[in-house]
């Protein structure tokens, strides 16, 4: 079976946040932009990946046309054992292109189309393609958008419980909406807070003994840049929370710097930022090996969070997969990744990745 063709499909779907706003720069994003993959053969099997390409879809996309499809097509499909090698193979011929940001996002995209081919040919799910299924279900944490005003945080957080999540992560970088979140949600609920990366070593520490009675389950990127192992190390240290890092880490290696500086207490592989699941696999093996917790970054909707909930069925460490707290004008998978009214969702046991996505719902959003 030859690969015939690689391309990059650019679907925005709007969403509404409420009182939350996300920003890049001076702009308001209201949509989500997926960048699906699409790896297509000579048999008429088609094979799905997500390359993550938030506020640079048109550079994701132009990076899977230029780079990847060039490097993937007319080869052989790999299977299951030859992906990792297959991979390999890319990775060095487009290691001049940088190993991090948009071309490792390109490159998890082709990644994981190749492991959903791999379980398709085989008809059977990605989980027991890699291994033993020990979770039917996966439980989901709201993942909050900033929004600062301490009341307005309480009320969200409120309205996400109602709504029958069972854990919340809030995006603030002050104090006093730590508190309040912890306040109306009670002692009972994980609680996680994420700050992008906004302070240096001092501050962060400041930030995180101000924040211990709230006991936050980890304080997540605290430290700018995201890449100073060494001050997140030392804010893990002396400001008494664990520490959760990873999202804006590419391949095993960076992580394996990471956890060797004692960086983290969680690490946070994203599988459509790592370089799929190949690179994915190789981070929470390490993890294991040197005993770091694993809570996968995942707030987006394509392929990527399918790939996600097969990932974490695998293990039964009881972590949470993270949603974006947000209402969505549709779903490329028919609302089959809403949670239940226990705050949790099913892994999929389709062929591959589980699902097909929907040709309609892209059709109507897709960016020309």
């Amino acid at each position: 079976m030859l690969i015939t063709n690689v391309r990059a499909h650019h679907i925005r779907i709007p969403y509404e946040a409420g009182v939350a706003s996300f920003k890049q720069g001076a702009s308001a994003i209201a949509a989500v932009d997926i960048v699906l993959v699409e790896v297509s053969t000579d048999t008429g099997l088609t094979g799905w990946g997500d390359a993550w390409g938030y506020v640079c879809p048109q550079t994701t996309s132009t990076a899977i046309d230029e780079m990847i499809a060039p490097q993937a097509r007319g080869l052989e499909v790999p299977d299951a054992a030859g992906i990792p090698a297959f991979m390999d193979r890319i990775q060095r011929n487009l290691h001049l292109f940088g190993r991090y940001g948009i071309t490792m996002f390109a490159i998890s995209g082709l990644d994981i189309a190749l492991w959903d081919l791999a379980a398709r040919v085989k008809g059977e799910p990605l989980h027991r393609l890699i291994g033993a299924c020990r979770r039917a279900r996966i439980p989901a944490y709201a993942s909050l958008l900033r929004i600062g005003d301490p009341a307005l945080v309480a009320n969200e957080c409120e309205a996400a419980l109602r709504r029958g999540y069972p854990a919340i992560k809030l995006h603030e970088t002050t104090v006093p909406p730590v508190f309040a979140a912890r306040q109306a949600v009670g002692t009972g609920i994980p609680l996680m807070v994420d700050m992008n990366c906004p302070m240096d070593e001092a501050a962060a520490t400041a930030f995180a003994q101000a924040c211990r009675a709230a006991a936050p389950l980890f304080l997540e990127e605290p430290v700018w840049p995201p890449e100073d192992f060494k001050a997140l190390a030392a804010v893990r240290a002396k400001g008494g929370l664990a520490i959760a890092a990873g999202e804006n880490a590419c391949t095993v290696y960076q992580f394996r710097q990471m956890m060797t500086e004692g960086a983290v207490t969680y690490a946070q592989p994203s599988v459509i930022k790592v370089g799929g699941i190949t690179e994915y696999l190789k981070v929470a093996a390490l993890a294991d090996a040197m005993g770091v917790k694993l809570a996968p970054h995942s707030p987006y909707f394509g392929p990527g969070f399918l790939a996600t909930l097969q990932l974490m069925s695998l293990r039964d460490d009881g972590t949470f997969i993270e949603i974006f707290y947000m209402n969505r004008a549709a779903c490329l998978w028919r609302g089959r990744i809403d949670i239940d009214a226990k705050g949790s969702i099913a892994v999929p046991e389709g062929p591959g990745l589980g699902y097909e996505p929907d040709n309609e719902i892209m059709e109507r959003y897709r960016v020309s």
